[in-house]
């Protein structure tokens, strides 16, 4: 059998990692959100902690991008993503998605996650996942 033959759909994995990072089928009326939301917004605000600290620490400024706002955002990364999360209707599956793609555009940018930019390379990252992972 061909890896990744049976698609993207959550009804072909029945890991316990899976159903324990909250990505097996998600019911919306289920109270509180699933794991992998808190993960993913922990892994994110770690990653800008430590990026702004660096940042703090030397006399560079990292790379502008058409992501950056000029001042951060109220809602800590890990609201942005619950509320993501609730008004989109997309499943838990697309944030782990979402997650790769931050990385991979971090990684050809060399550009560093800081409050500045969290928000919108967020927001970015999610839709396109969305596209990919949700859509029909």
């Amino acid at each position: 059998m061909i890896m990744g033959a049976e698609g993207f759909g959550t009804k072909s994995v029945n890991s316990k990692t899976y159903t324990n990072m909250g990505l097996n089928e998600y019911d919306r009326g289920d109270k509180g959100n699933p794991k992998i939301l808190w993960i993913v917004a922990s892994v994110v605000e770690r990653s800008v902690q430590k990026n702004e600290k660096a940042l703090k620490g030397s006399n560079k400024r990292g790379v502008v991008t058409v992501f950056h706002g000029t001042r951060a955002p109220v809602l800590t990364v890990q609201q942005y993503i619950e509320r993501i999360f609730k008004y989109s209707n997309c499943s838990p599956s697309c944030f782990v998605v979402a997650y790769i793609y931050l990385e991979r555009f971090l990684n050809l940018t060399h550009c560093l996650l800081t409050s500045l930019n969290v928000h919108r390379l967020l927001i970015t990252s999610i839709m396109l996942a969305v596209k990919f992972v949700d859509d029909e």
